[in-house]
């Protein structure tokens, strides 16, 4: 199995999921683009936040996902 991309957005709301997910004990992959532009000395813009889970632990998460999507 392999990680599925769940999220991409602001840093803010992307660590907010994060809590919310590994709060159940499923672990989160953050690749946060903005740290990494800044540090190669680019500006990013975009929705540069990603959060990653493991495929099988999608059945866990995807209410928890859901209601996120629909608070913000």
């Amino acid at each position: 199995m392999g990680l599925i991309k769940v999220f991409s957005g602001s840093e803010i709301l992307a660590n907010a999921l994060r809590i919310k997910i590994e709060e159940i004990g499923v672990n989160t992959v953050v690749k946060n683009n903005i740290q990494s532009a800044r540090m190669a000395g680019f500006g990013s813009f975009n929705q540069a936040v990603e959060i990653f889970i493991q495929e099988t632990d999608f059945g866990k998460v995807n209410k928890i996902i859901e209601d996120f999507r629909v608070s913000i």
